[in-house]
């Protein structure tokens, strides 16, 4: 009778006792499911803490890319290296194979490449080549018309609308150094607006992302042999300022997350930083969602059935870029920051304490449990103060609350 009125006063002595969790198995508890956890974004996607095996994943795709750039190189347009370029009306039943041959028959060599653009009546032929002389190419038209018998828009069969245009690599050289010199301009603003808009630490973790997209995009460009044409520049260009725009929305909720957490010891820059993603982790997947949905449906509408090359081309990068973007500012950028910030400063400092002291508190408690049962319940009845998480951890992710946690009082 005497330990339940022990008991009863000690409650009501501190109300909160009762409404502790510190005593609860969470592993026990109902979990939330993958979807609910996704939408409320409290923090059970570990991405901050596998880190390296992100960093090994991420220096993987940039090895891959590499290698291919450097081995099978890219294929330039026409824009960027020269040439000359064939166009005639496709009539029925006209294969590219049989275009390629009677190419190599008339000129004894092998063009760059022949595909077929549009579909229906709009249909043609384009033939890319190295650049050709005049003589060269009045004997690819005769041997074209033979072969073929092109129609006109009368359905009138004429040599005329076998086009030939030229251009020449100083064109192209002048292309190539105005993309970069676009590029190299888009990288600088975006430096000085992050440093300026955050901190050094986030400018270095989002240009180095933006880096990655630059050669993950460019790689997947040579690995599976996409054209690069001054669309595709135009295309990188902007996926880049989507990547940022990502990189940009997850560094704002980690400058929210982790304001004044020098002054705390419960949890860690890094954990927050982990919050942070994954409070903003289905706004990501929604955001590129939403972008490649309309990038598919220009690639099947443009390209299948109208068969506007230009935009196939720009459809590809946007296409590449938003799902490398994605990647980089999710399981990339923020892991990154996380460990500049942790290899010197006050933030290293601070982690080192909250760790120490969640050692200190978890040595406490172990020792505590090693005590008789009779010695704990007299101190627990004596101080009538609610026990706190022996190991001051946050609840196993996806848990569901159990109560009101103990906070302290000023």
């Amino acid at each position: 009778m005497s330990e339940s009125t022990t008991s009863q006063s000690a409650s009501q002595t501190d109300p909160e006792s009762s409404l502790s969790d510190s005593g609860v198995n969470q592993s026990s508890m109902p979990q939330h499911s993958l979807l609910s956890r996704l939408y409320t974004g409290t923090g059970a996607f570990e991405v901050v803490g596998r880190r390296r095996f992100y960093y090994i994943l991420t220096g993987t795709i940039v090895l891959i890319s590499l290698l291919s750039i450097l081995v099978r190189g890219f294929t330039l347009g026409i824009d960027f290296e020269g040439g000359s370029r064939i166009q005639f009306p496709a009539g029925d039943g006209v294969e590219t194979a049989q275009v390629e041959e009677v190419y190599s028959e008339a000129l004894g060599m092998d063009p760059v490449s022949v595909q077929t653009v549009g579909s229906g009546s709009s249909a043609t032929v384009q033939i890319r080549s190295e650049a050709l002389d005049a003589a060269q190419v009045v004997t690819l038209q005769d041997a074209l018309y033979d072969e073929f018998q092109p129609k006109d828009s009368d359905g009138n069969v004429s040599k005329n609308v076998i086009s030939v245009a030229d251009v020449s690599e100083t064109w192209g050289g002048q292309i190539t150094q105005k993309a970069l010199i676009a590029l190299l301009v888009f990288l600088v603003i975006v430096s000085v607006y992050i440093a300026v808009r955050f901190e050094r630490d986030m400018a270095i973790a989002a240009i180095v992302a933006l880096f990655f997209d630059i050669a993950v995009t460019a790689g997947v460009y040579s690995l599976v042999g996409f054209e690069v044409t001054p669309a595709t520049v135009i295309g990188l260009l902007t996926i880049l300022g989507f990547s940022l725009y990502d990189s940009v929305v997850v560094f704002d909720k980690v400058e929210e997350n982790t304001r004044g957490i020098l002054h705390l010891t419960r949890r860690t820059y890094a954990e927050q930083a982990n919050l942070a993603i994954n409070q903003t982790l289905m706004r990501s997947i929604n955001t590129t969602l939403i972008s490649v949905l309309p990038v598919l449906a220009l690639m099947v509408v443009a390209v299948w059935m109208l068969g506007v090359g230009t935009l196939k081309d720009l459809a590809l990068v946007q296409l590449v870029g938003i799902i490398v973007g994605a990647y980089s500012s999710i399981f990339f950028a923020t892991p990154l920051l996380v460990t500049l910030k942790e290899r010197w400063g006050p933030v290293a400092a601070h982690t080192r304490k909250v760790l120490a002291r969640r050692a200190t508190l978890a040595q406490g408690g172990a020792q505590k449990a090693g005590t008789p049962a009779a010695e704990v319940a007299a101190s627990t009845a004596d101080t009538a103060v609610p026990r706190r998480r022996s190991a001051a951890t946050a609840p196993t992710p996806g848990s569901r609350p159990t109560g009101k946690r103990n906070k302290k009082r000023h």
